[in-house]
């Protein structure tokens, strides 16, 4: 299977099983210029033609005022592609270089600044989903930050309200990894464009959990693609949170079966640990 339409399957099925999209909607497609929010665009794009739903995407881009910043090469692509395409000025670089003393990350206020204008922007166009292109590794390297340094076992949600209530976030490439999306912006030859004010941090949790995930990945081979299919087989009877289980019901948990706890046991099984294989969750498809 070619990456084009692998990584379609991905997202239709994404797409599919989270209720993502609608006929008649008008989708926000948050294009950083960075190979993940091109392949999502792409395959938005690619899908809108021929997908049993009415839809349509607008590519935004927001200039953060980066010194230096390439925006011209994100104008040149989309306009010699046709594609509608809005850039947004806002010199949000100098806020977060004012607020966040020098040595520290700059990510989470940065983001929260690019999200709040990716809100607004999306109700002055009329824009129904903002689609952001957070991918499966993406998921499962915030399921890991959060367990290690939050206490919480929670990832990324795949669709979300914001607290506005008014606008909905949907994240298409969930299921995609991050390796197939970088072959693939190889591929169609993306132009890049780098992140110079947040990418060169080398001090950044995420970077470190990530660097951790990919040594396990190559210990254990598939150990990224189990995390993912856990994420979707879950059990809360075997979980510590008192609420969940009154919120469920719960009052004891089941021992398992004889089949499951052989799964469970079987070590290099597709199975182990109870762990479902993404080619055996649902295969429904919009395309």
């Amino acid at each position: 299977m070619n990456l084009r339409r692998k990584l379609a399957r991905a997202m239709s099925r994404a797409i599919a099983d989270f209720k993502m999209l609608s006929d008649g909607d008008r989708v926000l497609c948050a294009v950083s210029g960075g190979k993940d929010s091109y392949a999502m665009h792409d395959l938005l794009v690619d899908l809108a033609r021929r997908a049993p739903v009415r839809f349509s995407v607008v590519a935004v881009n927001i200039d953060q005022g980066h010194p230096g910043y390439p925006g011209h090469l994100l104008r040149d692509y989309m306009a010699s592609r046709g594609h509608e395409f809005v850039m947004i000025n806002e010199d949000t670089y100098s806020i977060v270089t004012d607020k966040i003393p020098e040595g520290k990350t700059y990510c989470s206020l940065c983001s929260r600044l690019r999200r709040g204008i990716l809100y607004r922007i999306a109700q002055e166009m009329g824009c129904t989903k903002i689609a952001l292109g957070h991918h499966r590794d993406d998921a499962i390297t915030t399921l890991m930050l959060n367990l290690v340094f939050a206490g919480q076992l929670k990832a990324m949600p795949p669709k979300l309200v914001a607290d506005d209530g008014k606008n909905v976030v949907i994240r298409p490439l969930i299921f995609c990894a991050e390796d197939d999306l970088a072959a693939f912006a190889a591929e169609e030859k993306f132009p890049i464009l780098p992140c110079d004010l947040c990418g060169s941090q080398e001090n950044l949790q995420r970077k470190a959990i990530s660097r951790l995930l990919a040594d396990l990945d190559a210990r254990c081979p598939g150990a990224r693609r189990n995390m993912l299919a856990a994420l979707a087989n879950v059990r809360p009877s075997h979980l510590f949170d008192a609420g969940l289980w009154q919120k469920l019901g719960l009052e004891v948990a089941r021992e398992e079966t004889g089949s499951e706890a052989s799964a469970a046991l079987a070590g290099d099984d597709d199975d182990a640990g109870g762990f479902v294989p993404l080619s055996r969750l649902s295969d429904r498809s919009i395309v």
